[in-house]
């Protein structure tokens, strides 16, 4: 039986999303906690990238394509993604057969995750080429740039970077039920260790997902050059 703090974490989870909230309910919770995730993390970019606060108090288009750039390409990367990731975590808590599968359950995230992560950048970069005249005006360059953008995201060397590790606030909840239900099938572990393996597990997971995205940001781009 979990402890009563341990049971609470969970239950505040579980509510949150759970299979049973209507789309609308289940949505704006992921909403919520998309922009907790995104905000911080925009604030320490900004503070890392040398001039670029100066410029952004300065206003005029500077800000302009900031905000922009957050609206429309970070807000929904990382929106579908938690919103992909919540959605198993809900049907992995309900399901018992789901959630006995747990490689399964733990290979489907992480191959979603990486897979959205790329369409949406590349689907938005057109569109934003499209709409907005970036890069300019040109839909071949657009997509082009998608995959040396996504090879250093991973290093916070640029915005999407923001996006990248926002997404972990949706991936460790799921790695950390999943990983906990399968450590305690048939293992006498304490709860208390039996957590700490998991969330450790789950950043290891979490960070093999990066190195995988950024592998792959890297091999595109090498296919780019030599082509």
């Amino acid at each position: 039986m979990l402890p009563p703090k341990e049971s609470e974490e969970r239950g505040v989870v579980q509510r949150w999303f759970s299979s049973d909230l209507p789309f609308h309910r289940f949505a704006w919770h992921t909403i919520v906690v998309s922009l907790a995730g995104i905000l911080p993390l925009l604030a320490l970019y900004v503070a890392l990238t040398p001039d670029f606060a100066r410029h952004l108090a300065d206003g005029g288009p500077a800000l302009s394509r900031f905000l922009r750039q957050v609206l429309t390409n970070g807000i929904p990367v990382v929106f579908v993604v938690n919103y992909v990731a919540f959605f198993l975590f809900a049907a992995a808590s309900t399901h018992e057969a789901l959630r006995q599968r747990h490689v399964f359950i733990l290979a489907l995230d992480a191959s979603a995750r990486i897979v959205t992560f790329v369409l949406l950048h590349g689907l938005i970069y057109v569109l934003s080429a499209d709409w907005f005249g970036s890069f300019g005006g040109n839909r071949a360059t657009a997509v082009r740039v998608v995959a040396p953008t996504l090879a250093r995201s991973a290093f916070f060397e640029n915005i999407s970077g923001v996006y990248l590790y926002a997404t972990m606030f949706s991936a460790i909840p799921l790695y950390v039920s999943v990983i906990e239900g399968w450590l305690a099938q048939g293992r006498s572990l304490a709860h208390r260790r039996c957590r700490g393996i998991a969330v450790f597990l789950s950043l290891v997971l979490f960070g093999a997902v990066v190195v995988l995205l950024t592998g792959i940001g890297y091999l595109v781009s090498a296919l780019q050059s030599s082509s």
